[in-house]
């Protein structure tokens, strides 16, 4: 995105984050990915990231993403590309700006990967803090 850094190392960063770490995907959200298919998730990201995230204003910034009811809205969480604002903070992403298709595509590429790390991994029954419950 703002700063070239690979999808691994983000990850990396983010899971020193005691909130970033927090997110994880429930049972219910795994469920809803393998009744969807790794293509419409996709295709979800793409809108949600198009609509609340790619303006270059945003009137509720800050407040566009629900914390559940949906993976990739727990991805965003945990990735830090929920809002502007931490698009600008994490990765350097400048606000008031629209953001490019590419920054976009890298930004869904980004969720997709956190969701694909989460669906390999068994579900975890500690480490759930609450912020997505």
């Amino acid at each position: 995105m703002g700063t070239m850094q690979t999808k691994q190392q983000a990850l990396e960063k983010l899971k020193k984050s005691k909130f970033r770490a927090s997110f994880q995907l429930k049972e219910k959200d795994r469920k809803y990915i393998e009744e969807k298919g790794m293509d419409t998730i996709r295709s979800h990201a793409r809108d949600f990231v198009r609509e609340r995230l790619a303006p270059a204003v945003i009137p509720n910034d800050g407040k566009q993403t629900p914390m559940k009811g949906h993976p990739v809205f727990i991805a965003q969480h945990a990735t830090a590309c929920c809002c502007r604002g931490c698009l600008n903070k994490w990765y350097k992403v400048p606000k008031g700006v629209e953001l490019t298709p590419e920054q976009q595509e890298k930004i869904v590429n980004l969720l997709m990967y956190w969701i694909e790390d989460q669906m390999k991994e068994p579900v975890s029954v500690h480490k759930n803090s609450g912020y997505n419950s």
